[in-house]
């Protein structure tokens, strides 16, 4: 009897420490980090400005990467690979949240993950012109209902017409999508966190004083709303986050790691009301939902 308990705890122990389990746990860490994202950069944008905000957060991710890379000896990539990493530095590391954290002025996070929603249908867009890969009808018609909910909420929520906000969104999603499609290439060749790692690193030299001039520049009231935003966007979005996805996409695979992601709108909806107190519009939940089922249809359609 005791020997036959001990095998079945064995097995369990077993199971529990599966790749599959362990990959699927740091994935999901990796979705709800970046579902903090935004209520994290609302609540730094209370100390700093959005310019000096950008560059601080991606200078501290920078550091964190840079220390990762020479703990674990990894060696420089080979030169072919640069110019991919510059397409996922511009996009990742400085596009997206730049122009997100400008759409946050005016926008509220809730309207923005909504908005943002829309990246997985983008990628998968970019991603079929990257490669040459030629995705199915049922494919093509979710992408383009996705995007039809989402256009259709923004012009609802901003009164008939496109705000600057909206079109800083856009604009965050087709440079994140660029961003994302040559990861996913490069991380073919390498770890996906030394892609991201090498990224960051790459827009070190730039960003230290871009982040000099932007505290110069913008005022500065420290809260502690406004360095715990900080402080989560550098270590826990931008590094961590990437991190556990990258490990938990490559145990599991992209379309399991995909369907975890779903639940990243959502849950940004869910902080947006918890810890910022907003007042979500009946309109939010309904678009996020409605674009969860296209990415849900472009998951199951076949390439």
């Amino acid at each position: 009897m005791t020997a036959q308990n001990s095998a079945t705890t064995s097995k369990t122990i077993a199971v529990a420490a599966s790749p599959q389990s362990t990959g699927t746990l740091l994935a999901a860490l990796g979705v709800v980090s970046f579902s903090l994202t935004f209520p994290s950069t609302v609540w730094g944008l209370e100390s700093f400005g959005p310019w000096s905000l950008v560059a601080v957060r991606s200078t501290l991710a920078a550091l964190i990467a840079a220390a990762f890379l020479l703990a674990g000896r990894v060696p420089l990539p080979d030169r072919r690979h640069w110019a991919g990493l510059a397409v996922v530095a511009g996009g990742v590391v400085i596009g997206f949240p730049l122009l997100t954290t400008l759409a946050l002025q005016t926008s509220t996070t809730s309207h923005a993950a909504v908005v943002v929603g829309l990246l997985p249908l983008t990628t998968a867009a970019f991603a079929a012109v990257r490669t040459g890969r030629r995705p199915s009808r049922t494919f093509w018609i979710a992408a383009v209902s996705g995007a039809a909910v989402v256009l259709a909420f923004t012009v609802q929520q901003s009164g008939g017409a496109l705000s600057s906000g909206d079109l800083y969104l856009f604009g965050a999603l087709l440079v994140c999508a660029a961003g994302y499609t040559e990861g996913g290439r490069l991380a073919r060749l390498m770890p996906g966190w030394q892609v991201i790692g090498w990224a960051l690193v790459l827009c070190l030299p730039l960003m230290v004083p871009a982040s000099a001039v932007g505290l110069a520049l913008e005022p500065v009231h420290l809260t502690a709303h406004g360095v715990i935003g900080l402080v989560w966007v550098a270590a826990g979005s931008t590094f961590f986050g990437l991190y556990v996805w990258y490990r938990g996409m490559a145990a599991i695979g992209i379309p399991k790691a995909s369907q975890l992601q779903l639940a990243q709108p959502l849950l940004t909806l869910f902080w947006s009301v918890f810890l910022l107190g907003e007042d979500l519009p009946l309109a939010a939940p309904l678009a996020a939902g409605g674009v969860l089922v296209c990415i849900a249809v472009t998951q199951r359609a076949r390439s």
